[in-house]
């Protein structure tokens, strides 16, 4: 007969086991699921537009961002990270990102919201390349799961401006 020490690590090994691959069905079964999510971004009002004593430009904008996310949560989610971020292109770098935004969605009953704020986070250019740019809204967000890999994607709005002398 074996003894109660192989017996227990055959009986581990085999937990184990199982469990790893319960896992890795958990984590392909959110392969199954389609979100379709949904953004807007109004921007209200532009509260100053300046080019700062170093030569660089800035922005202040007051905005309505409304999102519904909730189709990006399953059970496998634990928390999706979304950000809003200004996109352009200068003579310099063909994309420029500017993160105006960002939040934490930790459950699926707050993933359909709708915020009036200010930029949180500054919206800088290196340089004086602001001035009647057009640029995006792009709202980014990264699912963070229970079990497996994090996946990401993002929304694109186009049409917007900035005026073409500082305020």
């Amino acid at each position: 007969m074996h003894s109660s020490g192989y017996r227990a690590n055959a009986l581990l090994t085999f937990a184990i086991t199982i469990l790893a691959v319960m896992c890795a069905i958990a984590s392909l079964s959110d392969n199954f699921t389609s979100p379709h999510p949904s953004s807007k971004v109004q921007v209200l009002n532009i509260n100053w537009f300046r080019n700062k004593p170093d030569g660089d430009d800035e922005v202040s904008m007051t905005m309505n961002i409304s999102a519904d996310l909730q189709s990006l949560f399953t059970w496998n989610t634990k928390q999706v990270f979304v950000f809003l971020a200004a996109e352009y292109e200068t003579p310099q770098n063909s994309l420029n990102q500017v993160s105006l935004w960002d939040g934490i969605i930790p459950a699926k009953e707050h993933a359909k919201f709708y915020i009036h704020t200010t930029n949180k986070y500054r919206f800088v250019d290196q340089g004086s390349n602001l001035r009647g740019r057009d640029f995006n809204m792009t709202l980014h967000w990264h699912v963070m799961p229970k079990t497996g890999k994090m996946f990401a994607d993002k929304i694109v709005m186009t049409g917007f401006r900035l005026p073409q002398s500082y305020r």
